[in-house]
């Protein structure tokens, strides 16, 4: 019979997150709580060292902390003594299990079968200030190190006896006296044995200690004890606050800490930043949750454990992990291949990623599985929140749960490059850049894995408890999974440049100890305190703390020493009006097909469902980047997707000058005709090219003018086929003739580069694409011209009923005369904003 284990109350205490949903909204926004390690926790200047063979030292500066955690004891009546002489493991875990068990509605202990109510904890070595302690007993050594050291010194008796009792007194100042109390509050199984002490609980209760594994071992135990009747509540979970030498020196040493960023499934996968944190869940058997009428979060179904036998104490293996994996399925009664997501263990070391993506991958590759089942999700939430080692297993448990709960699938967290496992062809696994709604024909099912040093491995099965299926996600999830960024933005605005240097002053005081996650919360602030009629304002694109800080010190370096540094390089940007906050008149300039290619909007989708839809809308061939068959449509979907963030920023243009098939874009933006007719356009516009001259003709550009490459294509099959600015011409023809002029130009220093293009662009010998290109253009409706667009083939401005077919076929074979455009442009323009991915018109506007 499958096992039917119900998840009826959960609670947690993470790094950014105090509640499962806090942890799950953090999933989903991608947030990152890594910061520099502070000193009251570890002296980076003690033992952080960049030379990885240095004796007793780290190479990795961060963490995700618990910030701002206070024990109330007063609440849990707690003597102080009591409070003062324990681990703060046992504080943080008595309050995380009371949370989770008035999320089962078992308030303050209240309706619990006691006598049949375990507690299974997953712990290894208590916590950090219980190792510290031990530090007040080592007293006896350290003096009689200190006391040799002074008598070869010279000091004498008493000199020497003075100096003693002073450092004695300094040094068990920080460590709590030693009492009757001191030895239960400092061991790992009292935190369980104190959880079941205050709420009266006689059903067993003991630490599972499976280092890394050891929360999701604590589920599986409390699995099996509810299966058995043993137990008919059991409260599962773990804890673990330990960054400190022990631990982290430990990890140096193997090179399983990550030197700058953690990627979990990534191809520079380097290792983990390490985490603190504790959960529990509250499980019954479904049957008695069905009767008790217990909210049920999902269903475990199944799970399994192993070990890995000869393979090695601290080095995962393949065999092994598949051991645990066979068990948690046969035990679940149906195969891997249904399993929608899993939450890996996920790490960031190298061959621990790289053995659990074979595992899983070769399990799911070796099952007749529904073909539409064919790939699952993996994720981490230790991207998120760092690996909390013996808390890790119960936080990726919540996490999925929490998935199931709300039918959603998160995006993984952390994966820049996706490993090469998770790229190949049919690959049962990948990743999820974007959380979405759970495909309603993918069946509610998620799975955990968790591996601990020992070669101890487990996996757990989980099935969502809702038959009803989503069919939306609600504003705010689709809020959440569109927040994700990898840069911040951050504002300011001032009245005088004292008064900006003061902000920046302020800032620099806690700037570099701010976490991933806080940039973009200093940001939002920052924004909100804008004051349009301040007549100052600076501007900061940041990645993360240790380059806003370096950022902050350029700014007001810049502001005591102007024009010392080009701060654009930095992505700092600074602007002054003297007379007071002015609109600015704004122009859009769309790109030509020089511009970048890709066939979807990369981090645009992350942060706008419109620009995902418009993607998923126009349908992008998935061929050669060059080919001016994915590049048209692909340019002018990456121009729409401009448009429609600068229409929801509530930016406007007065003017609008489009580049080559920059264009077609600009027409629209003037309202010549619909989004999805442009896209449709763009594909008819390019596929007929694609089919004319095709490796007949080539282009170049010439930094040269106009009147010195004219003499260069004299007698040549080449015409000029773009005038880009004063010092750039692009030349278009048959292929040698262009390769001829090319080779002309360089013999008289003058520089040349052939481009990458598939045909001659804007030659004649485009003409044979009039014709069908006029076909289409006959069929379509076009509008009168709503705005000002100034043409790049004209050179001049459009009036309003242009004949808007004339000019499209006469831009097939005529020349870009952007530098007329942007020339006559420029006269009513203070500010270009390029629309679209365009690093060609940053150097085209520059000439101007």
């Amino acid at each position: 019979m499958t096992p039917a284990i119900a998840i009826v109350g959960m609670a947690c205490r993470y790094p950014d997150a105090n509640s499962p949903q806090e942890l799950w909204e953090n999933a989903l926004t991608q947030r990152r709580a890594f910061r520099r390690i502070p000193p009251e926790r570890l002296s980076l200047s003690d033992y952080f060292s960049e030379d990885l063979n240095t004796p007793d030292a780290i190479y990795s500066s961060q963490a995700a902390l618990i910030t701002n955690y206070e024990f109330d004891r007063v609440s849990f009546r707690i003597v102080g003594s009591t409070y003062r002489s324990a681990d703060l493991t046992h504080w943080l875990a008595l309050e995380v299990a009371a949370n989770a068990l008035a999320d089962a509605g078992f308030k303050n202990g209240e309706g619990l079968p006691k006598e049949t109510t375990g507690v299974l904890l997953g712990n290894t070595l208590t916590g950090e200030m219980s190792r510290a302690n031990t530090l007040r007993l080592r007293w006896p050594y350290v003096r009689r190190t200190v006391a040799n050291l002074l008598s070869q010194k010279g000091m004498n008796d008493s000199e020497k006896q003075s100096f003693l009792l002073e450092l004695e007194t300094q040094f068990k100042a920080p460590f709590t006296e030693i009492g009757e109390e001191s030895l239960a509050g400092n061991l790992s199984n009292t935190i369980a044995g104190r959880i079941c002490n205050y709420f009266d609980l006689k059903g067993g209760g003991y630490a599972v200690d499976g280092a890394c594994s050891s929360s999701l071992l604590a589920i599986t135990q409390a699995c099996s004890g509810l299966i058995s009747g043993d137990l008919d509540v059991a409260l599962a979970g773990g804890v673990d606050i330990s960054i400190d030498p022990f631990e982290l020196v430990g990890f140096a040493k193997v090179r399983a800490l990550a030197p700058d960023e953690m990627r979990i499934y990534d191809q520079r996968s380097a290792g983990f930043i390490p985490g603190e944190g504790c959960g529990f869940v509250v499980l019954m058997t479904y049957e008695t949750a069905i009767a008790e009428r217990k909210p049920i979060y999902g269903v475990i179904r199944g799970w399994g454990i192993s070990s890995d036998g000869h393979g090695g104490l601290t080095r995962p293996e393949v065999e092994g992990q598949r051991f645990a994996i066979q068990r948690a399925y046969r035990r679940a009664g149906f195969g891997i291949d249904s399993i929608g997501y899993f939450e890996g263990h996920g790490t960031g070391t190298v061959v621990g990623d790289a053995t659990e993506l074979a595992v899983l991958s070769s399990s799911r590759q070796n099952t007749e599985g529904n073909p539409e089942n064919s790939q699952a999700i993996i994720g981490s939430i230790k991207a998120n929140i760092g690996h909390t080692k013996a808390a890790a297993g119960i936080a990726g448990f919540i996490k999925a749960t929490m998935a199931l709960h709300h039918q959603i699938l998160p995006p993984t967290t952390g994966c820049q490059t996706p490993a090469e496992t998770l790229q190949q062809e049919n690959a049962p696994l990948k990743i999820l850049k974007k959380g979405q709604l759970w495909p309603e024909k993918l069946p509610l099912r998620a799975a955990v894995s968790a591996m601990g040093f020992g070669g101890i491995n487990s996996h757990v099965v989980i099935e969502g408890a809702s038959t009803i299926r989503r069919q939306d996600l609600t504003s705010e999830e689709e809020t959440l999974l569109s927040s994700y960024q990898d840069r911040e933005l951050l504002l300011f605005s001032a009245t005088t440049v004292e008064d900006l240097s003061q902000k920046i002053d302020h800032l620099l005081t806690f700037t570099f100890q701010l976490s991933l996650a806080e940039i973009g919360d200093l940001a939002a602030e920052l924004a909100k305190n804008i004051d349009d009629k301040l007549p100052l304002r600076a501007a900061i694109i940041t990645r993360n703390p240790q380059e806003l800080t370096q950022q902050l010190k350029i700014l007001k370096n810049y502001l005591e020493n102007p024009h010392t540094k080009d701060l654009n390089s930095e992505n700092i940007f600074v602007s002054s009006f003297k007379e007071g906050r002015q609109k600015i008149k704004i122009g859009f300039l769309f790109p030509g097909q020089a511009a970048p290619v890709y066939s979807n909007g990369n981090l645009w989708e992350h942060r706008f469902f419109a620009i995902a839809a418009l993607y998923k809308q126009a349908e992008l061939p998935i061929i050669d980047k060059k080919s001016t068959v994915l590049a048209q449509p692909a340019i002018i979907t990456a121009s729409l997707a401009g448009l429609d963030i600068l229409q929801k920023l509530g930016i406007t243009a007065k003017v609008a000058v489009g580049h080559s098939v920059g264009e077609l874009c600009a027409l629209h933006w003037a309202g010549v005709y619909s989004q999805e007719s442009l896209i449709k356009l763009a594909k008819i516009r390019g596929q007929i090219m694609a089919n004319v001259g095709e490796l007949t003709g080539t282009m170049a550009s010439i930094g040269s003018d106009q009147e010195t490459v004219q003499t260069l294509i004299a007698g040549q099959n080449v015409v000029i086929a773009g005038l880009n600015s004063p010092q750039q011409t692009i030349i278009s023809g048959a292929i040698n003739a262009v390769n001829q002029v090319v080779e002309k130009a360089k013999n008289q220093g003058i520089k040349a580069i052939i481009l990458p293009v598939s045909q001659a662009f804007h030659s004649p010998l485009m003409k044979d694409a009039i014709a069908p290109f006029n076909d289409y253009l006959a069929k379509e409706t076009f509008s009168s011209l709503q705005k000002s667009v100034i043409s790049t083939v004209t050179g001049s401005e459009l009036e309003p009923d242009q004949n808007i077919s004339s000019l499209l076929l006469q831009q097939l074979t005529d020349p870009v005369r952007f530098t007329e455009a942007i020339t006559i442009a420029n006269q009513n323009i203070d500010l270009w904003i390029e629309v679209g991915p365009v690093q060609i018109l940053n150097r085209l506007v520059g000439n101007f």
